[in-house]
């Protein structure tokens, strides 16, 4: 009896237990389908968020290619022009917005191109002493074949170039070496040499990362991967003489209105290129741009990142003056960058200098001397350091 009993026993007990197999499984499974759908969901929706990223008119501006020029590495820049409108009817051909390369027209003299060039540069940088010395520059670079003549093909080219502001804020701040050097240029598709290293510092994350990464979190990643201490300084170094040399600089005053660190990169021997040079605006163009703002509170007043002004509520209009100058922008951009790593006998008052630095308000020009006093001791204080090294 004992016998008969124990196999459907055994047969009750297996089946018991494939049904709990069973169950197990659709559990897990339902699980598994449950973290699927809410994570497809999640990324859904932030993605939903950056589609705008993808329209035509925000990528045109991002097309970029390498190359090579002679035996230097390069990097070929293009813009991409307006969309082509087709008109519904018999006519086929495309309806362009703007052209530019028709500038200047058939018969207009050197000299009738040469003034077309003083009034676009005084356009874009006001009054300056030395537009004449700059135009002259810049019909050198126009002759591309080095024949002493400047043609007319040449000339629109030329006139193609300079419509881009990035272009002419490169040429100005090139010969300072902030800027990577134009190599070569064909209308609005130029070259300039590649910088090697860039951003300046930073982790790029996966956007569905990003917007769970506590901002505190990224800042600190951010630091990971950076050079040595002393490369750092030189680094930082380049960052203060730009900021020197666009303060009453030759053609003018300029601000840096975005101090993000993908703007800037540095080369093998650690000298710091702006290589977006877009995130600086000259101090004559804000200030018309300021003046044509309506605002109801100082939160309106503002041109990229960084450039911020007050506004003036009974006008309702912004106000002109930067409410913080290029160095402080600067000093808060390289805070985390320099303070990390910091020798042990440099970190305190390297701090105290940079916390000054960043406490400075109003435009450079009403507190000249606060202004360079505060640039000099910190220059003075990194130079001391690397001075003796090989990085220096």
């Amino acid at each position: 009896m004992a016998r008969g009993l124990f196999p459907r026993a055994w047969i009750k007990k297996s089946f018991f237990f494939q049904a709990r197999i069973s169950f197990v499984r659709v559990k897990y499974l339902f699980l598994t389908w449950l973290t699927v759908f809410v994570g497809g969901w999640v990324i859904y929706v932030q993605y939903s968020n950056y589609t705008e990223l993808c329209r035509g008119h925000e990528c045109k501006n991002a097309i970029v290619y390498t190359g090579g020029w002679g035996d230097m590495d390069g990097v070929i820049r293009c813009q991409v022009g307006e969309v082509l409108h087709y008109e519904l009817g018999e006519e086929p051909e495309p309806r362009r917005e703007a052209a530019v390369f028709d500038k200047p027209t058939r018969g207009t003299s050197v000299e009738k191109f040469r003034e077309m060039v003083f009034n676009h540069l005084k356009s874009k940088l006001g009054e300056q002493a030395n537009l004449a010395s700059l135009v002259t520059q810049i019909l050198s670079v126009a002759d591309g074949n080095k024949d002493g003549h400047v043609s007319l093909p040449e000339a629109r080219s030329t006139w193609a170039l300079l419509q881009l502001d990035e272009v002419l804020l490169g040429l100005l701040l090139q010969e300072r070496g902030h800027t990577p050097r134009l190599m070569g240029f064909c209308g609005d598709l130029y070259m300039t040499e590649r910088v090697p290293y860039g951003p300046l510092y930073g982790v790029s994350l996966p956007w569905p990362l990003e917007a769970w990464v506590p901002s505190g979190a990224q800042r600190s990643m951010d630091q990971w991967f950076t050079p040595s201490w002393p490369r750092k300084a030189k680094i930082s170094m380049g960052l203060l003489e730009l900021v020197e040399d666009i303060f009453h600089g030759n053609y003018g005053s300029f601000l840096m209105c975005d101090l993000s660190a993908g703007h800037f990169g540095y080369t093998d021997r650690h000298d710091l290129r702006l290589t977006d040079p877009r995130a600086i605006v000259s101090e004559d163009a804000f200030r018309r741009t300021m003046r044509a703002l309506h605002c109801e509170k100082d939160d309106d007043c503002l041109l990229g990142a960084d450039c911020r002004t007050s506004c003036d509520v009974a006008q309702k209009r912004c106000r002109e003056e930067v409410t913080q100058p290029n160095l402080a922008k600067a000093c808060r951009a390289l805070r985390d960058y320099l303070l990390r790593g910091a020798p042990s006998e440099l970190r305190e008052e390297l701090e105290r200098q940079l916390y000054a630095c960043m406490a400075l308000r109003g435009s450079a020009g009403q507190m000249d001397m606060e202004h360079s006093l505060i640039l000099n001791n910190l220059k003075a204080l990194l130079w001391r350091q690397i001075s003796h090294t090989k990085d220096s």
